[in-house]
């Protein structure tokens, strides 16, 4: 075999069809028609033959990108010395290019900060109502600047507890240090399940090591909400409304007195009361969705925790506060319209408002340029705080208490049902008569309750009897 040169490679001109010249034993070069000059080898492995074209074509000086002669005679030697051994210089190259990738993947996660994990998560692991919005302020304000820079490596449950007792015992947030420590959770039982952040757990999930009464204060229990307005209750926070608004009118000193609760609130909270809806759901309502003459109000699933479009059969008395308010705002496009005008007012407004009038209960420092005093507590403040959430939970216990069945108030207040897939696939019946008689059912009750009448639950109906004539027998 003659011993090629550079220059007679360099002499190679591209042909017709492609064609390749032999330049060493088990080494070739083969001329594309384009004149690309490519090296090809030749070898036994196992008594197999293989062939494999080398990363680099040919070129005379040898460069990143291109393989001198001797550059290539030396590679095949190599190679077919690999060859003899038993061993596939592919297989080879193949593991360690898989080693240089782990190391490369090792060195990374040892670097990869806590931050890095949460900014993937909020954007691909969840996705909440206001847009991630509070998650973000959580972390950003208490966790990222504990933990964000430190590599998710050698993150421990150590840090975890540390972080989260500043803020439950040191600061006293316990509520606050809980719903940290639920967000964190989640984010790492994600994290867990995905590549890269799986293999970057070595030690697996640290925050599954942490208990929430290790960074809590020593008799912290969770609160499962559960209260409710009582009939008297809800006497006084009419008698309550009224009393403000007169105090106020007759005033001599109106800056010296006790601003009355705004109307738009107060229709707010009836009508939250009447319907049985969320104080969010309400606030977000376009008066486009408000129908009075056929006493119905739309929410479209975008306004819904969960995601379903609701509609709500208005009783009377949930249609005087949707016709109250309309004198109010009727003009606008929304029913609680933002003061610049931009959009709904804001889901937390009322809220705030009525924990405002309640500082007793809060543990915080007073705000400025808001109320703070105790007009809206009721019953002497012996049953605790209410919200506007409260009335959601009264107004379902009411119909309970009208003997509603339960899969209707469900429905009334649009919670997601339970049951099996192939049920909540098949059956689509909208329950419209049921839920219509319970919002009735409800308004009756109310109406009775704000007069001034007494209402006295009597015996299970009979076959053929009518329910609230029933069930209730109203005096004075």
């Amino acid at each position: 075999m003659a011993k090629c040169t550079v220059r007679g490679l360099e002499s190679l001109k591209p042909k017709v069809a492609g064609y390749q010249v032999t330049v060493d034993r088990g080494l070739y070069l083969r001329v594309a028609v384009d004149g690309t000059k490519s090296w090809i080898v030749r070898y036994r492995v196992g008594g197999k033959q293989f062939q494999a074209r080398l990363p680099r074509s040919y070129g005379s000086a040898g460069d990143a990108g291109h393989m001198s002669l001797a550059q290539a005679v030396t590679e095949n030697a190599r190679i077919q010395g690999l060859a003899r051994d038993g061993i596939d210089f592919r297989e080879q190259r193949a593991d360690l290019e898989q080693a240089a990738a782990a190391a490369k993947a090792a060195a990374q996660a040892a670097v990869t900060p806590v931050r890095e994990l949460f900014e993937t998560w909020l954007e691909n692991g969840v996705s909440r109502k206001d847009g991630n919005r509070r998650l973000r302020q959580m972390f950003e304000r208490d966790v990222l600047p504990a933990i964000g820079s430190k590599p998710l490596r050698t993150l421990t449950d150590s840090d975890l507890v540390r972080l989260l007792r500043l803020v439950g015992r040191v600061r006293g947030k316990a509520r606050t240090a809980e719903d940290m420590l639920a967000a964190i959770r989640q984010m790492f039982r994600w994290a867990a399940k995905r590549q890269p952040w799986r293999s970057l757990l070595v030690d697996g999930n640290p925050a599954d090591l942490v208990e929430l009464r290790h960074v809590v204060p020593h008799g912290y229990v969770t609160v499962i909400r559960d209260r409710t307005l009582s009939v008297e209750e809800i006497r006084e926070l009419q008698d309550v409304f009224a009393a403000l608004e007169t105090a106020y009118k007759n005033a001599l000193d109106r800056r010296a007195s006790v601003r009355p609760i705004l109307r738009e609130t107060q229709l707010a909270l009836w009508t939250c009361l009447a319907t049985g809806c969320r104080i969010g759901e309400l606030l977000m309502a376009r008066w486009s969705d408000v129908n009075l003459e056929k006493a119905t109000w739309f929410v479209p699933r975008q306004n819904i925790k969960t995601n379903v479009d609701w509609q709500v059969y208005l009783s009377e008395i949930a249609v005087r506060q949707f016709k109250d308010l309309h004198a109010l705002t009727g003009e606008t496009e929304w029913c609680y319209p933002a003061r610049d005008g931009s959009g709904h007012l804001s889901v937390k407004t009322v809220t705030k408002q009525v924990g405002d009038r309640q500082t007793r209960f809060k543990t915080r420092k007073l705000l400025a340029h808001r109320c703070n005093d105790d007009s809206l507590v009721l019953a002497g403040g012996s049953r605790g705080e209410w919200t506007p959430h409260d009335l959601r939970r009264t107004a379902a216990t009411m119909m309970q208490s009208l003997r509603v069945n339960p899969d209707v108030i469900d429905r009334c207040q649009n919670h997601a049902l339970l049951g099996s897939k192939v049920r909540r696939h098949y059956l689509h019946y909208d329950y419209a008569d049921e839920k219509r008689e319970a919002w009735r059912l409800l308004g009756e009750r109310l109406d009775v309750i704000l007069s001034g009448g007494n209402v006295v639950p009597l015996q299970h109906p009979g076959k053929g009897d009518s329910l609230i004539e029933t069930l209730t027998c109203v005096v004075g």
